[in-house]
């Protein structure tokens, strides 16, 4: 009977070890460990934005012609030199007057200059105040009165390609951030001045152009050049976020995990969140600055092995 009950007793508490062992390895190959990272709700800035695409434009490209045919004699600007309206560009010879100073220069520096002085050359001005950024001709060369000499634009732009399904959260007047793609480093504000009323179709695609004015150009800017668009839908300033992954979302609406900064308690709180970026969200109520929030992140524990075989590997023999 005594050895019933010493055997009973035994394999009661074979039972118990070998189910906590169980436990054990179970919770061991199973386990993730929370961390918590206590942070306060701060005073910060959050925005939504269109991101899309655009290209640097001239606003107003104008072309100057000559009024007759003839020869360039001088050309006083370059490209990137800024002119205003009725500056003198170049000065240029028409043909006959042309023919007369080279017939001329066979008789002598006398005739020559009593043909110059005669014969007087004709000023090519500039109709706009802007900035020369073509210059494609140069001293010497014959013109005809279809070409081009100079280009002048009054002010470089950023015309952006919006998509039909966020142009209607365009308005004039929205701030946009400018960054271009062949200097990522340089980053300007600008201001929606003009949304097309005209859509363009390519490959099923509707788009309208958005006309975007640079707060000021940048020396870099350059005419073709892609640029990097996102304009200001919303943004609220001074107001209070928490980062979003602090922030848990169910049916039943937002919530955060608060700690008691005395006792170290964790309790849930419901709160109201408003607008959010990639990283942020606005915080409308249910926290003040002085709470402490816990951000939680799962971090997995990988269990000590016992041994270095592994099912997907064939067993080693032992030596014998």
């Amino acid at each position: 009977m005594i050895n019933n009950k010493i055997f009973f007793s035994v394999f009661l508490v074979a039972v118990i070890l070998v189910s906590l062992l169980l436990v054990h390895c179970g919770d061991s190959e199973n386990s993730t460990g929370d961390t918590c990272t206590v942070i306060r709700p701060a005073r910060g800035t959050i925005s939504s934005a269109v991101s899309c695409t655009g290209t640097v434009e001239p606003r107003n490209r104008l072309e100057i012609l000559p009024t007759i045919s003839g020869r360039v004699e001088r050309i006083l600007v370059r490209e990137g030199q800024p002119v205003r309206a009725g500056q003198i560009l170049a000065w240029m010879s028409s043909e006959e007057r042309a023919a007369l100073i080279d017939a001329a220069r066979a008789q002598g520096k006398e005739s020559v200059k009593y043909w110059e002085e005669t014969y007087r050359e004709i000023p090519i001005l500039s109709p706009i105040s802007g900035t020369v950024i073509v210059r494609d001709i140069e001293p010497g060369q014959s013109v005809s009165s279809t070409t081009a000499i100079l280009v002048v634009s009054d002010r470089l732009i950023v015309k952006a390609t919006v998509d039909e399904t966020d142009i209607g959260k365009i308005r004039n007047g929205q701030r946009a951030r400018i960054t271009l793609d062949a200097y990522p480093e340089v980053s300007e504000s600008g201001t929606v001045s003009h949304i097309s009323y005209e859509s363009t179709t390519v490959n099923n695609v509707t788009t309208y152009e958005v006309d975007i004015i640079p707060d000021r150009v940048p020396e870099v800017f350059r005419s073709g050049m892609t640029a990097d668009l996102s304009i200001v839908q919303i943004e609220k300033k001074n107001i209070l976020t928490l980062p979003l992954s602090a922030v848990k979302q169910s049916d039943a609406g937002s919530s955060v995990v608060v700690v008691d900064e005395k006792t170290g308690r964790k309790t849930s709180k419901r709160i109201v969140t408003g607008l959010s970026d990639d990283s942020n969200v606005e915080i409308v109520s249910g926290l003040t600055e002085k709470d402490q929030v816990c951000m939680t992140g799962s971090t997995l524990t990988i269990p000590e092995s016992k041994s270095l075989d592994s099912p997907f590997l064939p067993k080693r023999r032992g030596r014998k």
